[in-house]
C-alpha cells in the first residue's frame, strides 16, 4: 500500500501528509455537477440552491473524514514518510490545493467558506482533464485524450510571417475576450511555419484560459458529437485541423462545411476552427471539373462546391516559402540562438548548399541544417 501512495506522491508532486493531500487532489479534480456549476457560475453559486446545500453536506463528510476517521485508519504504525512527505520534485499546479488542504484539514475552518473556497478553485482552475492539460487530441472511440508533452514553441521563435502571425494572435485575443472573431485557414508552403503559429498560441504569456484540441480528418464525422462535449466548459477552445486536405473521393469535407455554415445547431461560441494546409484550395480539382465535355450536366456547381470549403474561413493567412534573403536571415537567426560560431560567409554557403540537396527553402529546412551542424560538433 504504501509503495502505491509514494509512487502517486511523485507523480502529482504532493507534499506533506500523503494521504490527505492525495484525497484533497481528487476533489480538486472531481468533474460533477457541482464543479462544473462553479466553475461555469465563476464560483458565484446561490447559497440556497440544493446543489450548494448538497456541497455543504458532502464537505461536512470529507471533513470528518479527514480529521477523524482517516488517523484512525492508517493507525499510529503507519510510517512517517506518508505524514512528512518531501516530493523530488515541486509542481505549481499540485500547490494549487495548499489553501483547500488548510480548509479541509482544520476542524475551526467554518463549513461555507470551505465550500466557497472550492468553487473558488473550480473556477480558477477547472476540473477533471480541462484541469490538467491545455493541449488536447480527439478521438470519438476514447473521447478527449491530454498532450502531455506538448510542443513550447512560441510565435517569436518563428522567423518573419509578423503580419501573419499578429494576425493569429489579434484573432485568438478577441475569441478569448468574448468579441467577434473568424475561423482561420494558413495555407502555404510546408516548413514554413503554419502549425507551429498555431501551436504557439498556447505558450503566449497573454493567452489565458484557452485549450486547443487537435482533430483529424477522419474524425469530422463525430464533429458534432465533440462540440456537445465543448458546449458544457467555460473554457475557450480552437479546433485544430492540421495540414487538412481533400482527395476528391473523400467527403468528409462536407461535414466541416456544414458546422462552418452553421447547421441545424448553432456552433458553440466558445469554439473556433484554426486549420492548415499545403493547398490553395482544400478539395482537390481535376481537369476534368474544367472540362466543358464534363459528364456532369451541372459542371460548374461541382466545381464551386469543392472550391467552397476555403471560402468558408473568415481569415486567410498566407505562409509563402521565403526568399533566398530570408531563407538566409532564418538560418542566421537559428545559427545565433543555437551558438553557432560558423563565420558569416560559411554559415551562409553552407545553408545555401544544403537547402540546394534538400527539401528547398524553408524554417523547417533551415532548422533541419542547424540540426546538422550541432551534429558535427
Amino acid at each position: 500500500m504504501y509503495s502505491e501512495v509514494l509512487i502517486k506522491a511523485e507523480q502529482l508532486h504532493l507534499e506533506g501528509d500523503l494521504l490527505k493531500n492525495y484525497i484533497i487532489y481528487l476533489v480538486s479534480k472531481d468533474e460533477n455537477l457541482f464543479s462544473k456549476t462553479a466553475e461555469k457560475s465563476n464560483g458565484m453559486l446561490d447559497t440556497n440552491s440544493s446543489l450548494y446545500q448538497a456541497a455543504l453536506h458532502d464537505c461536512k463528510v470529507f471533513k470528518n473524514f479527514l480529521i477523524r476517521d482517516l488517523p484512525t485508519i492508517t493507525g499510529k504504525d503507519s510510517i512517517d514518510l506518508i505524514h512528512n512527505f518531501v516530493p523530488t520534485a515541486y509542481s505549481k499546479a499540485t500547490s494549487n490545493i495548499s489553501t483547500l488542504y488548510n480548509h479541509f484539514a482544520t476542524e475551526s475552518s467554518p463549513l461555507d467558506a470551505l465550500v466557497q473556497e472550492l468553487m473558488n478553485h473550480y473556477s480558477s482552475y477547472s476540473c477533471g482533464i480541462m484541469s490538467d492539460y491545455t493541449a488536447l487530441r480527439w478521438s470519438s472511440s476514447t473521447g478527449l485524450i491530454g498532450i502531455k508533452n506538448y510542443d513550447t514553441i512560441q510565435l517569436q521563435d518563428i522567423t518573419g510571417y509578423e503580419h501573419q502571425k499578429e494576425t493569429l494572435l489579434q484573432n485568438t485575443l478577441a475569441f478569448l475576450n468574448g468579441k467577434p472573431a473568424n475561423n482561420i485557414l494558413l495555407i502555404g508552403s510546408p516548413g514554413t511555419g503554419k502549425s507551429s503559429s498555431v501551436k504557439a498560441l498556447l505558450n503566449e504569456p497573454m493567452i489565458k484560459n484557452l485549450r486547443l484540441i487537435e482533430v483529424s480528418k477522419l474524425e469530422l464525422k463525430s464533429f458534432n458529437q465533440l462540440l456537445g462535449i465543448l458546449r458544457e466548459y467555460s473554457q475557450k477552445f480552437i479546433i485544430f485541423l492540421d495540414d487538412l486536405s481533400f482527395e476528391e473521393f473523400e467527403i468528409e469535407y462536407k461535414y466541416l462545411k456544414s458546422i462552418i455554415d452553421g447547421g441545424v445547431e448553432r456552433t458553440p461560441s466558445n469554439v473556433l476552427i484554426y486549420a492548415t494546409s499545403n493547398r490553395m484550395h482544400l478539395i482537390k480539382e481535376t481537369w476534368d471539373d474544367r472540362k466543358g465535355d464534363s459528364d456532369d450536366v451541372h459542371r460548374f456547381d461541382t466545381v464551386n462546391e469543392k472550391l467552397s470549403l476555403s471560402d468558408r474561413f473568415g481569415i486567410t493567412l498566407t505562409y509563402l516559402s521565403p526568399n533566398q534573403v530570408e531563407y538566409l536571415i532564418i538560418v542566421e537567426q537559428l545559427a545565433i540562438k543555437n551558438k553557432i560560431s560558423l563565420p558569416l560567409e560559411q554559415l551562409q554557403a553552407a545553408a545555401l548548399r544544403w537547402e540546394r540537396q534538400h527539401n528547398g527553402r524553408s524554417g523547417r529546412t533551415g532548422q533541419q541544417f542547424i540540426n546538422h551542424l550541432l551534429s558535427q560538433r
